[in-house]
């Protein structure tokens, strides 16, 4: 559904993307996950055809953006982080725009107001000026005109910025609703949310991809933490000699006791190896577990890297 290879984009000498590549396949919630100004909202941007890269090329359901901008705004839906909404204008009012903007048949148009309305929950609104309405009912409008003619993709910028924790969840449960129908990318530089509503990750750092993989995938490690009593020679030289194991690294552990990550080749468990080996030297074991890797222990280890 989307395919971004190579973009770059400065901003006279800011570096605001530089090789970011990835592909997201119709039918998935993935995740853009980074820091505010990591370059989300550019690739963002660039991916719904309102800004041109310096360098690399973006397709939306095998169109080119740049060549085919107004084929590939069709086919998508799009929720900025500060949606332009008229706050003089009433919600129904504002949809009816949208769908002449949006050029949808006047004799399709009451089906389709009517579609996005209930699947955002505005049933009860319709004749409120926008302008009176709390953020999450103007985040759930913004939503709307995105979905307003059933598009194929749904790019969603920051959508839960400025919600308070009951419209966090409202908005959550809502995008939950529309992936059933919708390949969607959701921009967040929360963790929790990301979490909460993707199937996978794509997290950019300083304008570049650092992290690409399914939420599931996270925790599915075979790398293991072995913490010891005290030093113990030869210890690295025996472990990388065990089958399976690609790298030995040693870490901080609490209390100062001397503690290494063993590094594995796929994700089969290295732990009942470990274990018979330490067994077998009669290294002062201490603890010996599975490394297993949230979403958070990647993004600060990717943070703390730069």
């Amino acid at each position: 559904m989307i395919e971004a290879t190579d973009l770059t984009k400065s901003y006279g000498p800011i570096e605001a993307l530089r090789g970011v590549t990835f592909n997201v396949a119709a039918g998935e919630v993935v995740g853009l996950l980074g820091p505010n100004g990591a370059g989300k909202s550019t690739t963002i941007k660039i991916l719904t055809g309102y800004l041109q890269p310096d360098n690399g090329e973006v397709k939306v359901d095998g169109l080119d953006v740049l060549t085919h901008t107004r084929e590939v705004q069709a086919r998508l839906g799009y929720l900025p982080e500060n949606a332009p909404l008229y706050p003089e204008l009433s919600v129904q009012t504002y949809l009816r725009m949208i769908a002449d903007l949006r050029e949808i048949p006047r004799e399709e148009q009451p089906a389709r107001l009517s579609e996005a309305i209930y699947a955002t929950g505005l049933t009860e609104h319709l004749t409120r000026p926008i302008g009176q309405l709390s953020k999450g009912f103007r985040q759930r409008v913004g939503l709307a005109q995105a979905i307003l003619h059933r598009p194929k993709l749904l790019i969603l910028d920051e959508p839960t910025v400025g919600l308070d924790p009951t419209q966090i969840v409202e908005i959550r449960n809502l995008i939950r609703r529309l992936a059933r129908h919708s390949t969607i990318l959701f921009s967040s530089h929360i963790l929790s949310e990301v979490e909460a509503v993707c199937d996978r990750v794509i997290i950019i750092m300083n304008g570049q991809v650092k992290a690409d993989a399914r939420l599931a995938d996270l925790a599915a490690t075979s790398n293991a933490v072995l913490v010891l009593q005290k030093e113990t020679g030869g210890l690295d030289r025996a472990l990388k000699a065990l089958q399976g194991v690609r790298k030995v690294e040693p870490v901080h552990a609490a209390d100062g006791y001397p503690a290494y990550r063993i590094l594995g080749q796929d994700h089969t468990d290295l732990c009942p190896a470990i274990y018979d080996l330490a067994r077998q030297e009669n290294w002062p074991l201490r603890e010996l577990r599975r490394d297993v890797r949230t979403l958070e222990t990647v993004f600060n280890e990717l943070a703390t890297a730069g």
